[in-house]
């Protein structure tokens, strides 16, 4: 491992299958990357396989930067609800590493760390209004309003996993939040089922599928991106933004974009008020892809150690590279 003594910080996004984790400088330059699988068991366990990690770059790092799933209590540094990791709820993890080790220690939210990421060195750089979607177990967001992360009143704004997704759904239904309906994996799981896959979870295998036109993969794959491309245009019609970048591990998939892209332009041709009134935006892979919110958690704490003010105060606190071709 080529470390760069005191230079460098750790950087680690906890997600709920795989817990990335990275050294960056504070130029964004990234040395040394790995990951662990998530242990969900409990938190003690998923403490102690962090402190594994951290004990191991110790004495070459000068900060921790974390991207977490749910609604992080900045003032206080409290994770709330956890996401796809609901363990985490209540959870002060900052605080906890913070004491352990005499670090400068600061949490994001994992939508929000990819948005700013983008905003730093990716595709929402120079952006004055923009967005970041990120696919994955769920959907993360995060909002750039007037060059700055948009937190809201209650540390939720850009939270696009809890948009309704349809209005005729039984009330238990799954598919009735974006949580679930715009859930990356969950539309490749069912993708796996349906052509009798033994590996539910082979991506690969699954894309190769809709690329070769595999008429139930196809009609699966078009059916989730409609529902990506009606996201945005509710949230185009509300926030009026110009760009949006799509992350999470499938926007490496060199289909996903012009197909979410495609589905938004039938949107607009079946609805002339639509077509005439609501302007289009732009529409990109994020810059960092899979690994946006890894550099995202490392802004937010540069920004943090450059002043300390940027912490908003909300009004409640929570309860229990453009160059790229569009």
């Amino acid at each position: 491992m080529n470390y760069n003594p005191g230079k460098d910080y750790l950087t680690i996004d906890i997600g709920a299958t795989y817990t990335k984790y990275a050294l960056i400088d504070h130029s964004g330059n990234l040395k040394v990357k790995s990951q662990f699988s998530t242990p969900r068991d409990s938190v003690d366990s998923f403490l102690k396989k962090l402190y594994g990690v951290i004990n191991e770059v110790l004495p070459h790092i000068r900060g921790i930067a974390f991207s977490v799933p749910g609604r992080i209590d900045q003032k206080e540094q409290i994770i709330y609800h956890g996401g796809a990791l609901p363990m985490l709820h209540g959870l002060s993890l900052s605080k906890i590493i913070n004491r352990r080790y005499d670090l400068p220690v600061t949490m994001e939210n994992s939508g929000k760390a990819a948005a700013l990421a983008e905003l730093w060195l990716g595709n929402l750089k120079e952006i004055k209004n923009g967005a970041a979607i990120i696919l994955g177990t769920t959907v993360d967001g995060g909002i750039i309003l007037n060059g700055h992360l948009w937190y809201g009143s209650n540390a939720q704004g850009g939270d696009l996993s809890f948009m309704l997704s349809q209005i005729n759904g039984a009330a238990d239904d799954a598919d009735n939040l974006m949580f679930n309906a715009g859930s990356a994996v969950r539309m490749i799981n069912n993708i796996a089922t349906v052509l009798d896959f033994t590996d539910h979870n082979d991506g690969m295998r699954v894309f190769k599928a809709i690329e070769n036109g595999e008429p139930a993969a196809r009609k699966i794959f078009d059916q989730y991106c409609r529902r990506i491309a009606y996201m945005i245009i509710n949230t185009q019609a509300v926030l009026d933004l110009s760009r949006y970048v799509i992350g999470g591990g499938i926007s490496a998939e060199s289909i996903l974009v012009p197909e979410i892209k495609h589905q938004l332009q039938l949107l607009r041709d079946d609805n002339t008020l639509l077509r005439k009134t609501l302007s289009v935006p732009e529409i990109y892979s994020a810059y960092f892809k899979n690994d946006a919110s890894l550099y995202g958690a490392l802004y937010n704490l540069l920004l943090h150690l450059d002043d300390e003010h940027l912490i908003p105060d909300f009004e409640s606190k929570p309860q229990d590279d453009p160059s790229q071709s569009n």
